[in-house]
């Protein structure tokens, strides 16, 4: 599958769209009607140096990646998702059918004058170092207000803050082992942050008031990184929450990944998100053992035996809470040695009495261990296009179907 992707704040420069113009006259023309300005002269000559400046920079990129999308829908395929960067949503969105060109411009020039109003920030790229590295250093240091606003690929996060923190903690992560940059970002207030939340509240009143059409194609969230839903209330609400919340950039393309795109082309004046992809498609975090597994007592042993209570459980409380009496500890014994392959006595359960205790004490055993990893289970069963392969797929995972008949069915219906 294939997904379009485009960029956002930050990828302005003079000349952007410069081959594109010519070819597609009549978007600049009701660009001009919308902006009252003419977009193609702020593009190419970046009259005054605007293109620096938030309230221009980004109706240019918008419009522009207007532009790329004009050109894909003659030259390229068409795409199975759509992704943009924080501003490149607005591309993304319009490209799925959400709004036309116009109201989709109107959106990005009124979010470009409040994101505008907000003064004494700035933004910096960490480069080289794990989001938990990250916030060890800004927690160590004091550096109370300032956030990881993009979670842009394994090791590149971005930061958002005042100019005087951002300044003080620059040399901080510079003598960090393994950091290989302290970038600033190219943008003028300090984005996707709360001290964004007065813009936010300001857009979601004008969002209210703008028709919302039902997308073509699945879109992205970058607030939650996974696709819109048909809900226009809750598109209207994450596009005002991703003004004030951060950019889960890793997270999207995970998500597209796990879905089965394989394809990734990146539409507008960059190839930033192109590197970000193949950064976040090459680089895999280490499995949290431990999370995975208390994960898996609350879903596979306790679930089963006390009901949906079990997953919102706290992980260090006492089972106690629960009101289990000592035939549930003996049943709790007998599901978790199913679960995991290994035997398990009644008094293990009885003297872990949390979910975080007994994994705790499960990684210590060897047995346990090796069947907690992520890779000693079956990967699930990836959804497929075809809704008749992937019920064929599910009747061969469940034993309905043998191996042999199903590959069959699946021959019969090419």
């Amino acid at each position: 599958m294939r997904c379009y992707v485009f960029p956002g704040q930050g990828t302005q420069k003079k000349g952007m769209g410069r081959n594109l113009f010519g070819r597609f006259p009549d978007l600049p023309r009701r660009a001009d009607r919308v902006l009252g300005y003419p977009i193609e002269e702020l593009c190419l000559g970046n009259p005054e140096r605007r293109l620096s400046e938030t309230v221009y920079a980004q109706p240019a990129i918008y419009v522009v990646n207007a532009l790329h999308w004009s050109a894909a829908q003659e030259d390229l395929p068409p795409a199975d998702f759509f992704a943009g960067h924080s501003l490149g949503e607005y591309s993304a969105l319009f490209a799925a059918g959400a709004f036309d060109f116009e109201t989709g411009l109107t959106l990005v020039q009124r979010r470009a004058e409040l994101m505008g109003q907000v003064s004494g920030g700035a933004m910096a790229a960490v480069i080289g170092l794990s989001e938990q590295i990250v916030e060890e250093t800004l927690k160590q240091h004091d550096a109370t207000g300032v956030v990881i606003a993009n979670y842009n690929a394994p090791e590149q996060f971005v930061l958002s803050g005042s100019h005087e923190e951002l300044a003080r903690i620059k040399s901080v992560f510079e003598k960090v082992e393994g950091v290989r940059g302290f970038v600033p970002v190219r943008v003028s207030g300090p984005f996707h942050a709360p001290a964004m939340a007065p813009a936010a509240a300001r857009f979601r009143t004008l969002l209210a008031s703008v028709d919302l059409g039902e997308l073509r194609t699945p879109v992205i969230s970058n607030v939650t990184g996974r696709p819109f839903g048909p809900d226009v209330q809750e598109v209207r609400a994450l596009l005002a929450e991703q003004i004030a919340k951060p950019v889960r950039w890793t997270d999207c393309i995970r998500y597209l990944r796990d879905a089965g795109v394989s394809a990734f082309t990146e539409l507008g004046e960059s190839k930033v998100l192109t590197s970000l992809i193949d950064r976040i498609t090459t680089q895999e975090p280490a499995p949290d053992l431990r999370r995975d597994l208390i994960e898996r007592i609350k879903r596979e042993i306790l679930q089963p035996e006390i009901g949906d209570e079990a997953l919102g459980f706290d992980e260090d409380a006492s089972f106690r809470q629960l009101g289990l009496n000592s035939i549930i500890y003996v049943r709790l014994a007998r599901r978790a040695g199913t679960v995991l392959g290994v035997p398990i006595k009644p008094d293990v359960i009885f003297q872990h009495r949390s979910c975080a205790a007994l994994a705790d004490y499960l990684l210590t055993r060897d047995d346990v261990a090796g069947a907690a990893a992520p890779e000693a289970r079956p990967a699930p069963l990836r959804e497929y296009q075809d809704e008749r392969v992937t019920a064929l797929l599910r009747d061969c995972a469940n034993g309905t179907l043998g191996v042999d008949r199903t590959i069959e069915a699946i021959r019969a219906l090419a």
